[in-house]
């Protein structure tokens, strides 16, 4: 069984959980830390229950060089498996559960790097 740790300071004794639209939302109380936790969901690659439920943008190009959101995906992303990318999101766009790939592509023969994992 996984345990909920804070991705911020690791703490997984002093949290608190509150219901908010289906999700929990998880406060640390030793650093005061909140994220979001889906309940019931797990990894598919760990099998965890730390996990984050965002949305990942399809990005397509609209005209030449432009890119435009033609939609979304849901994605579940793991404390343990997507730390780093999480950890990212997180200093870049707080609550906000648009998860934008690190890097846009530049030229007509790129594609987007950040393509959603199979089942997410």
């Amino acid at each position: 069984m996984s345990v909920v740790a804070c991705p911020q300071c690791g703490e997984s004794d002093d949290l608190s959980g509150e219901r908010v639209d289906g999700d929990v939302q998880v406060t640390c109380q030793a650093c005061h830390y909140q994220w979001l936790r889906v309940p019931g969901a797990t990894c598919d690659r760990c099998g965890g229950t730390d996990v984050w439920k965002g949305l990942r943008p399809l990005l397509e190009r609209s005209r030449g060089t432009q890119l435009s959101i033609t939609g979304t995906v849901d994605v579940t992303l793991c404390w343990q498996c997507d730390r780093q990318v999480l950890q990212n999101h997180m200093e870049r766009s707080g609550r906000s559960r648009i998860v934008m790939p690190d890097e846009l592509p530049t030229t007509s023969g790129d594609t987007p790097r950040y393509q959603p994992r199979p089942g997410s």
